[in-house]
């Protein structure tokens, strides 16, 4: 079996977990038929300045967005699934992470912050991994994880005092907020939702994910 054969195989494994759920929480997203994909990509609100970058393509010709929740078991069950994408279209598509944390989510906001700090460190792949990775040790609970999170910054070997002194910055939290009212505005209701050079995907299938990608590669 080819390499990309088994990408493909893999991908719709770990995506056809989320999928259902993806498509009840996103319903019908904007009509944005007026605008062109390349404009719509260079649209600040999905992809600012300061936005974490996880893939860079070289001639930034497409770009894939998506806002999460890492206290979303929906994300966590997509997570795998993206995590091969990345690695399917490697140097072809940007891939950029925008936070979303649910308020229903105790410790979402927290696990934002948390990821935010590390950042600050050069360590936001790190910490965004670490976070699926365990996410049923501190999600679904009425319990802060701050002393957790605090935890996981100790494992990642980061400078502790200074990941802290991020964590608590109101400006971690301000940061978060603005990726938050940029969702708001394109119409993201639920995570994760993925925005394809501006254009908000309601895939039915994986097939339907990765044809859209091959589309604008074209």
């Amino acid at each position: 079996m080819s390499t990309n054969a088994r990408i493909s195989i893999g991908i719709a494994v770990a995506f056809a977990a989320v999928i259902g759920v993806l498509l009840v929480l996103n319903g019908r997203g904007d009509d944005r038929g007026g605008q062109s994909a390349a404009a719509a990509a260079q649209d600040e609100r999905l992809v600012r300045a300061d936005s974490h970058r996880l893939n860079k393509a070289d001639d930034n010709k497409v770009t894939f967005v998506e806002f999460l929740d890492f206290e979303c078991e929906a994300c966590r069950a997509a997570f795998p699934a993206v995590e091969q994408l990345r690695e399917k279209y490697d140097g072809k598509v940007t891939f950029v992470v925008r936070y979303f944390p649910i308020q229903s989510h105790f410790n979402a906001e927290r696990a934002a912050r948390a990821v935010e700090a590390a950042a600050a460190q050069g360590k936001f792949e790190a910490m965004y991994r670490k976070m699926y990775d365990t996410q049923t040790e501190w999600g679904e609970k009425q319990v802060p994880a701050d002393a957790r999170f605090r935890t996981y910054a100790e494992q990642l070997g980061l400078n502790v005092a200074a990941w802290d002194k991020k964590y608590n910055d109101p400006a971690t939290l301000e940061r978060i907020k603005k990726d938050v009212a940029d969702g708001d505005a394109l119409g993201v209701t639920g995570t994760p939702t993925f925005f394809l050079n501006g254009k908000k995907l309601e895939p039915k299938s994986i097939d339907d994910l990765v044809a859209s990608i091959d589309a604008e590669l074209r």
